[in-house]
């Protein structure tokens, strides 16, 4: 055998059925994964202070309400593109999104929720499963835990503003 043949046999028989492998586990992965896109049905979110979260959206619904500077409250209807979704489906499996804990609120007693604190709520809703998440704005839990959770509601009032000013 010459050098070129033993190559081809040794990508023939090791390194086509690797790659085969891995071809045929990540597919199935990805395809049986807990929240694909193509199960997303709705986005909720709310926020505010903890008693009056009045600011609120629903993707379901395009219900958009929120306070404006004048402390007035305008309800209007807001309709997100299947891109915006996308996006921010997207961006809640980079930051690690459904690992989050449901309840990221200081509940110690010595803790005063209800001073200068913005609590925010955010859920996905997909065929067979959602994902939610309460946070507050002084959560005082894991830094990397909490960074993330900021980011994530910072791109979903992005992608809200976003949308309200292309209408």
């Amino acid at each position: 055998m010459s050098e070129r043949s033993k190559k081809i046999f040794l990508y023939i028989c090791i390194i086509v059925p690797f790659l085969g492998y891995c071809i045929f586990y990540y597919s199935n992965m990805i395809k049986n994964a807990p929240f694909r896109f193509s199960d997303f049905e709705s986005v909720e979110f709310n926020y505010g202070t903890p008693d009056h979260m009045l600011n609120k959206y629903n993707s379901k619904t395009q219900e958009y309400q929120y306070m404006n500077r004048r402390d007035s409250l305008v309800k209007s209807t807001l309709k997100l593109r299947k891109d915006d979704l996308l996006y921010l489906h997207r961006k809640a499996t980079e930051y690690g999104f459904w690992n989050f804990p449901d309840d990221m609120t200081n509940k110690a007693a010595g803790v005063d929720t209800t001073k200068n604190v913005v609590r925010f709520f955010l859920k996905f809703n997909y065929k067979e499963k959602s994902k939610q998440m309460l946070f507050d704005s002084n959560f005082d839990g894991d830094p990397k835990l909490t960074e993330a959770a900021k980011t994530m509601v910072s791109e979903v009032r992005r992608i809200l503003t976003d949308a309200e000013d292309r209408n």
